[in-house]
């Protein structure tokens, strides 16, 4: 096993002899929360051109209320790694759940556009914590060489929420309306928030803060700056940042128009691909957060993967996907780039336990604010081509897209080398 893989974290001890039952409990719940979040941040991308119709929304103005719940997330990671090290995850999940379901049930009421903003808005804040808070409790709960499969399982279980935002959301639209489904997924948030409540049980994590010294409110704020002078930490960030936003780019955003203009899929055919393509996200989730094991390296299979995304982005690019293709392509993009649990736990591997909130925190403010540049970014590029106005609708030529997965190639090769280049000088000075 390679030297990055030594953890700092010698006080985060052996999971437990509770039994599997509570630990089956603990992540089922975890991974259930999760799956709301997950179901959020993508839905756009199949009910966008529904919306875009609804509303007369550009592509700008469809980025911008896609893109708005990544900026929300993104800037409440820092103070919410700092409540995680301060007072513990489940606290700061519950505060965040109560958020997410006024969101959930502002969407579904929203009378216009900038309703539906600020829904998004509140989104973003009340999912902040279903991914960092679940990984502080696992921290405290399994071994260190467990991690990165516990990272796989979360991401990989909580993308079921992806999966709900494809098909299953575009038979749900078209059965009782987007606001009708927004309806029901708030009341099923309702619910499995209660469960969180009563039934998930964090007393490791709170040991673990409560036989450490209690920092102040100045320490917490500095220990954000000590934990990005970490060795390693930038180009980890930046990879994740791409990596993760160049796939919610197509699953949550622009896939869904791609396959409508491009294509001319309707709701039910541009679901079905997009929902393969999430499940082979789902099962490369599970694949990578296991192949640190095979490889003895973190960095070893999430520099193949990228190297994989990397061919694709240049094949839609340059080449184009004619039909044929099409399923291949979204099963093999999907599956490229799900490596953020290898990318989440070489973060982990960095950071001492003091630090572990705000590291991993500031890690995610990598894919979440990624997300929200990226979104806004592809929707300035396509909105450089002049579209056609059909039956009221907006419809973006090809080459769009094709602009689109240049860019994110070119932002892939530039991660790719820095974190090639100064992992290699990393390892070396170890």
């Amino acid at each position: 096993m390679s030297e990055q893989k030594k953890s700092h974290d010698p006080a985060f001890g052996a999971a437990s002899g509770d039994g599997w039952r509570s630990a089956a409990l603990l992540v089922g719940l975890l991974v259930a929360v999760y799956m709301v979040s997950q179901f959020i941040r993508n839905s756009i991308g199949v009910i966008g051109p529904d919306l875009a119709r609804e509303f007369d929304l550009d592509a700008n103005a469809l980025s911008l209320l896609s893109s708005i719940f990544f900026l929300s997330f993104a800037l409440v990671q820092i103070p919410l790694g700092i409540a995680i090290d301060g007072y513990g995850p489940k606290a700061s999940m519950l505060a965040t759940a109560a958020i997410m379901v006024g969101g959930l049930a502002l969407f579904a009421v929203a009378p216009d556009y900038r309703w539906l903003l600020a829904a998004r808005i509140v989104l973003g804040l009340g999912c902040s914590s279903f991914l960092m808070a679940p990984l502080a409790i696992y921290s405290a709960r399994f071994p260190p060489q467990q991690f990165a499969t516990m990272v796989g399982v979360q991401i990989g279980g909580g993308n079921l929420g992806t999966l709900l935002s494809t098909a299953p959301l575009a038979v749900a639209s078209a059965a009782i309306g987007w606001r009708g489904s927004f309806l029901v997924i708030a009341a099923a948030a309702a619910l499995v928030s209660v469960a969180v409540m009563f039934l998930v049980d964090d007393r490791r994590s709170r040991e673990a803060l409560a036989g450490r010294p209690r920092d102040t409110p100045t320490e917490l704020l500095l220990g954000v700056r000590e934990a990005t002078r970490v060795p390693f930490f930038w180009p980890i960030f930046l990879m994740q940042a791409v990596s993760y936003s160049s796939f919610a780019a197509v699953l949550g955003l622009w896939g869904g128009p791609w396959l409508t203009h491009v294509y001319g899929y309707d709701l039910a055919g541009r679901g079905n691909l997009l929902f393969w393509m999430s499940l082979s996200q789902i099962v490369g989730l599970f694949a990578w957060g296991v192949s640190d094991r095979l490889f003895g390296s973190y960095r070893i299979p999430a520099m193949i993967g990228g190297a994989a995304a990397i061919g694709l982005l240049g094949l839609a690019a340059l080449v184009g996907i004619s039909v044929p293709f099409l399923l291949p392509f979204l099963l093999a993009y999907g599956f490229a780039f799900a490596t953020t649990p290898l990318l989440t736990a070489q973060g982990r591997s960095l950071f001492p336990p003091r630090l572990l909130g705000r590291g991993l925190t500031l890690i995610n403010i990598g894919s979440m604010g990624g997300v929200f540049a990226q979104q806004a970014l592809t929707g300035l590029v396509i909105g450089l081509f002049e579209p056609m106005i059909v039956d009221g609708a907006r419809i973006y030529p090809e080459i769009a897209y094709r602009a689109v997965f240049a860019l994110l190639g070119v932002e892939m090769v530039l991660a790719m080398g820095a974190y090639a280049f100064f992992g290699r000088r990393f390892l070396e000075n170890k």
